[in-house]
């Protein structure tokens, strides 16, 4: 993705199994856990860089002791602001003699990030501002182990106002802020209710002391349960994962699979991640080792070390996103780099023709990184075209007795895809500049090309993974590409055009920002039917207003007039620069929901090109998000 986008959490945890002292032993450290979260984490950088956190739970404390640990930070590159101090505290404390490495319950008791469970998160902010309180794990405390929650997650909830009504409704005095807040409060008190059944029913009994009515509760207390209880209101995409101060843990995933959980267990550990690949990296496993948690379900670790996997939601059609495929996973899973190669090769097709099959004189290029893959897909299936092409020539040729020399070279030197690398990014740009037209002026300049390799005569094409707002483009990328003086530019896209907002996890629910918006706007505006977007504003403000009984999506009618290449072709017309020397023919190509589907089968969450949504709270988004952009409202539409 060319232009900078914010997106979907991780998360990471990790229980341990065996005692500290095992890992002592075998890994020379009882801090094995702690070392595994910190690199389970940074094969997840990826997925936030706005904030950090990870927390800490020690089994078995002596009363008076505490046993539940946090550390946040929300400053550049915070996973090493937050390591470094701890590993620097732990071996200050060897140092002096407080922590023997060798006697595990040294550690434990003098370390605070010395126990048996910890948790991790990757924050990328799509709410509640990007300071230390918006940042994950939240905490909940009491004097009850059973009551303390600590809590984070890869989510968004569409309907967080509805939640907090719910809270309102209990007698509470909710903090109007996250959704986090939301379900962080919606959790506990869901275990302050189940504490206090369990606590009165042993009270009655008369024959247990305090001590052992607490220790029944941890041994009852089902966080199954109350997530089943809990979550009936819930409506977005998430992955939560939960500890309780008793050494319970939970994770749970919604019913349709939006967000994406994988996990596996042996003698030693159960884990958890946001991706497949970072457990097979930081544990050794093969990819068939690890599971997808199903959606709906909830994975129940208690602190004897049963493990358990329950319903606690009814599944629904499944809605895994593709946005996740395409871009923001890391493409060293086998599965998604097969899939990003599959999203290159459907491009061939439109890129042929948009180069009239002159591939002698094409160069094909990415705009880096995360396109490399699809680029490698596309350059893949092109070359197989192109040698079947010459196959059946040769043969045609060889069955009419005219194959000769001339004929053979002619075949095999020319016209063959030809790939260079064109397109690089900074990694670093600073913008210390406060002008607003100078600042431009330097976004413009964030990336740059090799010069010397494209002739006057020959095709540019590019592969990006998606194009949302087109502003890089406009900006930046098609503005320095023209200084290569080509005859055509292309940009080919791996996904289809944005049409709709999120509202489960990416942050883009501005309708009005997105190129494929603008460009339906504008085709309307142009063809005198103007009085549509009127009519349309209407419509989502009375679905806003009172909801059918079956969801519906107004913003659809915009599109429902023109097909996707004439919307592709306005999207040329507005994000062409003007003004520049060169005057070259650019092309942008977007991926076809068909051809999505076919690279994807797996994957079908494909609401923001299709305006399909699978939940209620993604049609009122929708909707919201038109009527914000027809009255000029900014913010998000959820």
């Amino acid at each position: 993705m060319s232009e900078f986008l914010s997106h979907e959490c991780g998360i990471a945890l990790i229980r341990l199994k065996q005692p500290l002292s095992y890992y002592q032993e075998k890994y020379g450290s009882p801090l094995w856990g702690l070392y595994q979260l910190f690199l389970l984490m940074e094969k997840q950088h990826n997925r936030g860089q706005d904030g950090a956190g990870v927390a800490c739970v020690k089994f078995d404390v002596p009363p008076g002791e505490p046993y539940m640990f946090r550390e946040r930070n929300v400053e550049s590159n915070p996973l090493d602001k937050i390591f470094q101090p701890l590993i620097g505290r732990y071996n200050q404390l060897v140092g002096e003699g407080t922590v023997h490495p060798e006697f595990p319950d040294t550690a434990k008791k003098n370390f605070d990030f010395c126990g048996e469970l910890y948790l991790g998160h990757l924050r990328y902010g799509t709410s509640g501002g990007y300071n230390l309180s918006a940042c994950h794990p939240y905490f909940r405390r009491s004097s009850w182990p059973t009551r303390n929650l600590v809590l984070a997650g890869n989510f968004n909830m569409t309907n967080t106002a509805v939640l907090n009504a719910a809270l309102t409704a209990t007698g509470q005095h909710p903090i109007f802020a996250t959704d986090t807040q939301a379900l962080l409060e919606m959790l506990g008190h869901g275990l302050d209710e189940h504490h206090e059944e369990l606590y009165r029913a042993l009270k009655t009994r008369g024959d247990l002391t305090g001590t052992d009515i607490s220790k029944r509760i941890s041994e009852d207390m089902d966080p199954a349960a109350v997530l089943r209880e809990v979550s009936a209101q819930w409506d977005g995409g998430y992955t939560l994962i939960g500890a309780l101060g008793n050494g319970d843990a939970f994770v749970t995933r919604d019913p349709s699979g939006i967000r994406p959980c994988h996990w596996f267990e042996d003698d030693e550990v159960v884990a958890f991640a946001s991706e497949r690949a970072p457990l097979c990296t930081v544990f050794g496993r093969q990819p068939s080792e690890v599971r997808e948690l199903e959606p709906g379900t909830a994975v129940v670790v208690k602190k004897r070390g049963t493990v358990r996997v329950e319903r606690v939601k009814a599944a629904l059609p499944r809605a895994q996103c593709t946005f996740e495929r395409i871009y923001f996973s890391r493409g060293n899973d086998a599965d998604i780099y097969r899939e990003r190669k599959a999203l290159g090769a459907e491009l061939a097709t439109p890129i042929l023709h948009a180069i009239d099959r002159d591939l002698e004189h094409t160069i094909f290029t990415f705009v880096p990184n995360t396109a490399e893959v699809a680029y490698i897909g596309l350059m893949r299936e092109l070359r197989f075209r192109r040698r079947a092409e010459v196959k059946q020539t040769l043969l045609d040729a060889a069955k009419a007795g005219t194959l000769d020399e001339a004929t053979v070279d002619d075949l095999i030197l020319r016209n063959w895809p030809r790939g260079e690398k064109i397109v690089s990014k900074d990694a670093k740009l600073r913008t210390f500049i406060g002008q607003e037209k100078w600042r431009n002026n330097l976004a413009s300049h964030v990336y740059d090309v090799t010069y010397g390799i494209v002739a006057p005569e020959d095709n540019l094409v590019c592969i990006d993974d998606s194009i949302v707002r087109g502003t890089t483009l406009r900006r930046s990328i098609l503005r320095i590409l023209g200084r290569l003086n080509p005859k055509k530019i292309v940009v080919a896209s791996t996904a289809p055009q944005i049409r709709y907002p999120d509202c489960y996890g990416i942050d883009m629910s501005e309708i009005g920002k997105f190129i494929a918006f603008e460009a339906a706007i504008a085709l309307l505006k142009e063809r005198g039917q103007g009085a549509l977007i009127e009519e349309v504003y209407r419509l989502c403000r009375a679905e806003v207003e009172t909801p059918s009984a079956e969801p519906l999506n107004h913003v659809r009618k915009i599109y429902e007039a023109f097909t996707a290449e004439e919307v592709s072709k306005k999207i040329t017309e507005l994000v062409t620069p003007k003004g520049t020397e060169w005057k070259g023919e650019v092309e942008i190509i977007f991926q076809s929901i068909e051809s999505l589907h076919r690279a994807l089968p797996n994957h079908t969450g494909d609401w923001y090109f299709t305006g399909k949504y699978p939940t209620p709270g993604g049609y009122r988004v929708a909707n919201q998000a038109f009527v914000n952009y027809f009255e000029k409202a900014e913010g998000r539409a959820y």
